[in-house]
């Protein structure tokens, strides 16, 4: 049976190539260390379900949506600035907004995509 291709680091300017189902080389992996804890260690735990759904409960519609004067439910609670790891930045409630699912997905695929690094 034919293995799949190596596929390219995704660390921005790495030519290095990766077996597929990866994406650092092992010189990068340690640069992203959010890529590799599970949702629970990331904070995304008990607690921040049980006020999140708070939060929810007082900001029913989606934010971005009303910008554009759309009524949506909001569905998800968002970092405005990404904390990537920073639990001061993480529990910040300045730093939250109600997103409907469509919206948060937009928003964070364009922050996946040119990540900010603090090495």
């Amino acid at each position: 049976m034919p293995y799949k291709p190596k596929v390219p680091c995704r660390h921005p300017g790495c030519p290095n190539l990766v077996p597929a189902g990866q994406k650092y080389c092992e010189e990068h992996k340690r640069m992203h260390p959010e890529e590799n804890r599970t949702a629970a260690a990331r904070g995304y735990n008990s607690r921040w379900r049980r006020e999140s759904k708070k939060f929810l409960a007082l900001h029913p519609l989606c934010e971005e949506c009303l910008r554009h004067g759309i009524a949506t439910p909001a569905t998800v609670v968002d970092h405005i600035v990404p904390h990537r790891g920073d639990p001061k930045l993480f529990w910040d409630r300045s730093n939250w907004q109600a997103l409907c699912k469509k919206c948060h997905d937009k928003k964070t695929g364009r922050e996946d995509s040119n990540p900010t690094y603090r090495y």
